[in-house]
């Protein structure tokens, strides 16, 4: 089985508080008719604080959508291989053992997509599969580990590396005075996060299966509004309600898999803010310290859309990992309303094959266990 190995990330230096969000918000919008109602939102997310990617003064300024876009290129080239190189360590792998490279974000564009550059500066294989997703939102960090799962078990023996880049500072628009988007504007911070999934050996979580689920007729909950000033986001107000119609899916994925989802060892979500995992809490069952790794990512980052469901990953590592063999739960949710959920395994063998004390073996449903078309070359 495929195993996601410790992930490694990164948020650039400058830091805005809580504090300074709020009073940037009352300077900066103090005629606005429902500043407090904004102002009560941004305490509510529980952020502390956030890093972005440049000062303060430079975010709040608009230079132009093509100048934000170039902005995020430069970074995202400055800022990924360092990433990258360490998860790398992490799953003793090296670049030349990658035989696909998931990439998601969804605050900024390039085409070709990072990947290429990726390719070609830092020893990749040429002919390692390019998987590029740009519109999953939030919910791209779990879409990403599931695509990374069913590659890995569609070509036993390959390896996936996954690199979540989001700069969601630049797509600050200070003319939007909609609530939605000012409570973005003290929501949401800037992260980088790379991890490897080992089709064989490798400390981590054993992945074993995989789903997704979509709530009907909700697709303009969670938007961007695409101008020519760049991403506008709309978030509506109905969202922080979503984890009542998306925690049976949870259940029903663990169900399928002969678990019951308040009865698990860990659990790893995304944290798009407190509501979302106080009501998961409640409507799975389960303690609200299940889900204490997503509240630290919360709380000392931000939502740092699809990174944080690694983030929260990392720090269960830096905890010390769990119990071998104890079962979890990851799940990343975003716009669609979407939600990607996987279950899997803690396992430390690096044994290739090795089961690491699974009382059962299950493939993923829809996905076959073996596939003869893909041979992965190694240097």
């Amino acid at each position: 089985m495929a195993t996601l190995c410790r992930p490694a990330v990164s948020v650039p230096e400058h830091v805005i508080t809580m504090e300074q969000t709020l009073e940037l918000a009352r300077s900066v919008h103090k005629d606005h008719p429902q500043l407090q109602l904004a102002l009560r939102l941004i305490r509510n997310t529980g952020v502390q604080k956030r890093h972005i990617l440049q000062p303060i003064e430079e975010t709040l300024r608009h230079p132009g959508l093509d100048a934000r876009n170039a902005t995020y290129e430069a970074a995202a080239k400055e800022r990924v291989p360092a990433v990258i190189r360490e998860a790398l360590a992490s799953a003793e792998l090296g670049a030349e053992d990658i035989d696909v490279i998931i990439y998601v974000s969804c605050t900024g564009f390039m085409m070709p997509s990072l990947t290429a550059w990726l390719i070609n500066t830092m020893g990749f294989r040429t002919d390692a599969r390019q998987v590029p997703i740009a519109q999953l939102g939030c919910a791209a960090g779990g879409a990403a580990i599931n695509r990374a799962h069913d590659f890995c078990t569609a070509y036993p023996g390959t390896n996936a590396l996954i690199v979540a880049c989001e700069f969601c500072s630049l797509c600050y628009q200070p003319t939007d005075l909609s609530v939605g988007n000012l409570l973005s504007n003290g929501l949401f911070g800037d992260g980088v996060a790379a991890a490897v999934v080992r089709g064989e050996g490798g400390t981590g979580v054993q992945l074993e299966r995989n789903g997704s689920y979509l709530v009907p007729n909700t697709e303009d909950w969670i938007a961007y509004d695409v101008r020519s000033t760049g991403f506008h986001f709309k978030l509506d107000k109905r969202v922080p309600g979503t984890m009542e119609p998306l925690a049976p899916a949870l259940k029903e994925l663990a169900g399928q898999h002969g678990w019951s989802a308040d009865a698990l060892d860990f659990y790893i979500i995304h944290a798009g803010g407190p509501r979302i995992l106080d009501d998961l809490s409640k409507y799975l069952g389960v303690p609200p310290e299940a889900f204490r790794f997503s509240r630290a990512t919360l709380t000392e980052y931000g939502n740092i859309a699809s990174a944080v469901v690694l983030d929260a990953l990392r720090r269960m590592f830096d905890e010390g990992g769990t119990a071998p063999a104890a079962r979890g739960l990851m799940a990343g949710f975003g716009p669609g309303i979407t939600a990607e959920m996987v279950l899997g395994r803690w396992t430390t063998s690096h044994s290739p094959g090795s089961p690491a004390g699974s009382a059962v073996s299950v493939t993923t449903r829809g996905v076959g266990a073996t596939h003869p078309a893909f041979v992965s070359r190694r240097k």
